[in-house]
């Protein structure tokens, strides 16, 4: 008998965030059953009412996935100096800057030799 009993036991189901909120709206039609609504699911009822306090408190909601865009870009023109003077070229090699404009957010100048750690940190902060 108690072979039995295990093999009866129920396996953990996961259940995503789109099932969770339409299991609660069930529930909150009138005169639905949060117990009826639950064993019709196969889910404690305990269980559903914890998803209805969680989607009346607004934590019950699909994740927000960060998206990847473009953005534009803007190359500006050479320096004069570049032009005028081919030892100015030399030392331009060993000199640089790259300006990075977030309209509204922020700019970023980024020299030759900054901290690469440093920069990535900066940058990855103004994703969020």
């Amino acid at each position: 008998m108690v072979e039995a009993e295990r093999a009866e036991r129920r396996v953990r189901r996961w259940r995503s965030v789109a099932e969770k909120q339409r299991i609660v709206e069930q529930t909150m039609e009138p005169g639905a059953s949060v117990a009826l609504v639950a064993r019709a699911h196969g889910v404690n009822a305990n269980q559903v009412f914890a998803w209805r306090r969680a989607f009346k408190s607004g934590e019950l909601a699909e994740p927000v996935v960060p998206t990847t865009a473009l953005l534009p870009v803007t190359v500006s023109a050479p320096c004069e100096e570049e032009i005028r003077e081919p030892a100015a070229k030399q030392q331009q090699a060993t000199v640089g800057a790259i300006h990075i404009e977030l309209p509204g957010r922020a700019m970023i100048s980024v020299e030759r030799g900054a901290d690469l750690t440093l920069v990535r940190s900066i940058l990855e902060s103004l994703r969020k």
